[in-house]
């Protein structure tokens, strides 16, 4: 509700008061995490008795903007079943606490499995979680040490890799399997070798609970290819929960005379729910009469089979026969991370069957149809209130038609979809994530105030200009907002320029950029990435490049279905960049056919380019994007920190920083001083945040809300639009104390327009202050910077 207060000026005394307060002082040490402290006051010796309440729950569904991922808790551990681009983003929205996601489970090395990775180990070790163990494929240690590349040394939080030829995992909940598949006709490197093999070493006893000793140094002997990619290889997990044991009956054993209340009654506890009879005062008690009966202890199992190539090594894998029939362990749930080409095929539907018919399965693929961002969807409903044209609802991804039927009980996933395997074995949907736009708008206009300033709105809001005062291009749209991490209402660091119908750019391209380029273009993506020609990558923190792996391999995709070539992808990124990208494409996809990096510092003014390969990039660079110049220079941030300003051969000109402190390079490229060079139009700042001359703000080299975009502007005696990004401020400053007569700024909503003057918008996930209001005065001087409804834009100034 706070984007309608900030829109129509409704908001809080007390918002204005802390946004205008003090800094904030430096955090104390954190304390041990609740979990951990209550686990160290059990000790080493405790034993549970099997967890009362597990559930299975859906995070992401399968689809193309989201992946598939998996959610398990029980009171003494919570688990994550693969986590992919904004799953992190998923979880902080519906409350899915991530501070004890000690054990995170990978079904295979793709960027689908392990986009979001890198963002939620940084957000667990900011938490205070001391420990993660990660499971899956050998390369996990490899690609740990890829993303230490931009990362750093993660300090603070001990990462460690159970490959999956590590003996069972085993903890307070249950027993962890791991199993290995390798697509037909092929042998993966990391398999174990064959039992009658001399060479195989002895079984190692399972791990204590909560263990991860041996688990970075697997036992020599062990095949492992810890050094090569391995696309032939995925891990399948079983998971068979402790046996419950069943609870005493105080009433029952009052009846029949038993001590209840004295120490003599604890032995006679322990005995009957370990199933034994006892003899008190002569007379044998069964523990049938004074105790419940246990739980047995049911298994589920997560199987990925990416394509038909694993169909035949599933369906003939020796440990999951084990597990069908007349099991020891029944198995009450099979999870299918499959596309439906191979569910369609009759030798999995068989194998699914031999499960039998009390075993549920769910299936996680491109055929569920889920809302995953629920809070963006009311926002721009709420929104939409305003104005239908800015804000129009946001679009999505329709499922593909031809979906399989199955002889089994099946359930297509849905976000947030539980699957309880105790106390009762059941599907529950009470928490199933469902957009309903009825009670969006019933909220919106219970807001005091609101239908008023609503109707003052529309009094005097203008209208869009003629047609023949207004361009279409170049457009921005705002992918996110500088946010440090994903969020349920803003994302990290992406704005994508359309300089024509045909090209595009993006400026950075955090976690989460293909998601929402989903949700802006819906079944129109394909061609938005077909027209993608260039990438620029300000610096390597990793809210401004690990979304880039993810827009080149559904980049490919999009070429494929449009049935052009795949030509590289042109990257201006600092050369460091280009390190990440090799070792990812040595340890787990192939990806360098999808790029040519070009330094940043290559496009710097006056620098020196020696390499003629460098020199034709450049000129390929200007050529496909359209463009009369692209130069960068150093900013005021991390080490290797650019900005960037792209010159259109129409004259109009966009700076963006990136994250900075005020620097005096920046100001000469927003305003050259030289005649006749370009007006700057439009100056994008990135993350930004409340006053702080001597706080958290300078140490971390962004610049505060007084040194926001109107210093750059200022300095260079320009007249543009800034937009700022915010970082942490809810109420970024009125831009009109910034730069005089033509600004702009962030957003509040899910989907913001920003554009370029005389042309049109752009949109942002976001949670800055919406510029419409201290707009208007703006606009009422200048037609130039009015702005144009677009049908799929999500909303504009």
């Amino acid at each position: 509700m706070w984007a309608l207060r900030s829109l129509l000026g409704l908001r809080s005394v007390a918002g204005r008061t802390m946004s205008q307060g003090p800094a904030r002082r430096q955090r104390p040490p954190k304390d041990p995490l609740r979990h951990l402290r209550t686990r160290e006051k059990r000790g080493p010796s405790w034993a549970p008795g099997g967890p009362n309440t597990v559930y299975v729950q859906v995070v992401a569904a399968g689809g193309r903007d989201a992946g598939a991922a998996l959610y398990v808790f029980s009171e003494y551990n919570r688990y994550l079943f693969n986590c992919g681009e904004g799953v992190q983003r998923l979880m902080q929205e519906h409350k899915l606490k991530v501070s004890r996601l000690d054990n995170i489970f990978l079904t295979r090395m793709h960027w689908a499995n392990v986009g979001g990775l890198c963002g939620m180990i940084l957000t667990l070790k900011e938490t205070g979680l001391p420990k993660c163990v990660l499971s899956g494929p050998p390369q996990l240690e490899k690609y740990l040490d890829a993303i230490k590349i931009f990362s750093g040394p993660l300090k603070g939080i001990d990462l460690a890799v159970r490959p999956h030829s590590a003996p069972e995992y085993k903890d307070e909940t249950m027993t962890v399997s791991q199993v290995p598949i390798c697509r037909e006709g092929e042998q993966a490197a990391g398999t174990p070798q064959p039992a009658s093999s001399p060479e195989r070493p002895s079984a190692q006893p399972a791990a204590d609970p909560g263990s991860a000793e041996g688990e970075q140094r697997p036992a020599k002997g062990v095949g492992q290819n810890t050094h090569g990619r391995d696309p032939s290889l995925v891990v399948a997990f079983i998971c068979k929960l402790h046996l419950k044991k069943g609870n005493f009956l105080v009433l029952k054993a009052k009846e029949l005379g038993l001590p209840v209340g004295t120490a003599a009654i604890a032995p006679i506890i322990a005995a009957v729910k370990d199933g034994k009879s006892v003899t008190y005062e002569g007379r044998e008690i069964l523990p049938e009469e004074i105790c419940t009966p246990p739980d047995p202890g049911v298994a589920f199992v997560v199987v990925e089979c990416p394509d038909e190539g694993f169909i035949q090594p599933v369906c003939e894998n020796a440990t999951f026969r084990s597990y069908q029939g007349n099991a020891e362990a029944p198995v009450a749930l099979v999870v299918h991370m499959a596309p439906e080409s191979v569910l369609l095929d009759s030798r999995y539907q068989q194998w699914m069957e031999r499960f039998g018919p009390d075993t549920q399965h769910l299936v996680l693929n491109e055929h569920c149809e889920s809302v995953h961002n629920l809070r963006s969807h009311k926002i721009q409903t709420q929104l939409n209130l305003i104005h239908s044209g800015i804000f129009p609802p946001l679009a999505s991804l329709r499922p593909q038609e031809g979906g399989a039927t199955f002889q089994v009980p099946t359930v297509r996933g849905q976000c947030l979809l539980k699957y309880q395997l105790r106390p009762r074995r059941e599907w529950q949907r009470d928490a199933v994530v469902t957009c309903n736009p009825e009670e969006f708008i019933a909220e919106a206009m219970e807001l005091p105030g609101f239908r008023e300033r609503l109707q003052e709105y529309r009094a005097t809001a203008q209208d869009d200009p003629p047609a023949e005062e207004r361009g279409r291009y170049p457009e921005v749209v705002f992918l996110g907002t500088g946010s440090a991490i994903p969020m349920k209402i803003r994302n990290v660091s992406s704005t994508l320029v359309n300089v024509s119908s045909d090209t595009t750019l993006l400026l950075d391209c955090g976690e989460g950029t293909f998601g929402q380029l989903c949700r802006h273009y819906g079944d129109d993506v394909d061609r938005v990435l077909g027209a993608l020609a260039a990438v620029f990558v300000s610096h390597l923190h990793a809210d401004h490049h690990t979304g880039l792996l993810n827009i080149l391999l559904q980049r490919e995709r999009a070429l494929a279905s449009l049935g052009r070539p795949l030509r590289p992808l042109l990257v201006v990124a600092p050369t460091q960049l280009r390190t990440w990208l090799q070792q990812y494409h040595n340890h787990c996809q192939q990806v360098l056919q999808h790029v040519s990096v070009i330094p940043a510092k290559c496009l710097q003014q006056g620098a020196e380019v020696s390499n003629p390969d460098i020199e034709r990039l450049i000129s390929l660079l200007l050529e496909t994007c359209g463009l009369k110049e692209f130069q960068t220079c150093l900013v005021r941030h991390c080490k290797h920190a650019f900005g960037c300003a792209l010159v259109h051969p129409s004259g109009w000109k966009l700076v963006y920083s990136g994250d900075t402190m005020p620097c005096e390079a920046l100001v000469q490229m927003v305003g050259d001083p030289r005649p006749r060079r370009p007006r700057c139009h439009l100056v994008q700042m990135g993350e930004w945040g409340a006053p702080a001359p001597d706080g958290p703000r300078l140490s971390s080299r962004h610049a505060d809300r007084p040194r926001g975009p109107g210093w750059a502007l200022r300095r260079a005696r320009a007249g543009a639009a800034p937009c700022a990004d915010s970082r942490e401020g809810r109420h970024p400053p009125d831009p009109r104390g910034h730069a005089g007569r033509r600004v702009g700024g962030g957003s509040r909503g899910e989907d913001t327009q920003h554009h370029v003057p005389g042309h049109r918008r752009g949109h942002a996930d976001a949670r800055g202050v919406h510029p419409a209001e201290p707009l208007q005065p703006a606009l009422r001087q200048d037609p130039a910077l009015q702005p144009r409804l677009h049908r799929e834009s999500g909303h504009r100034l």
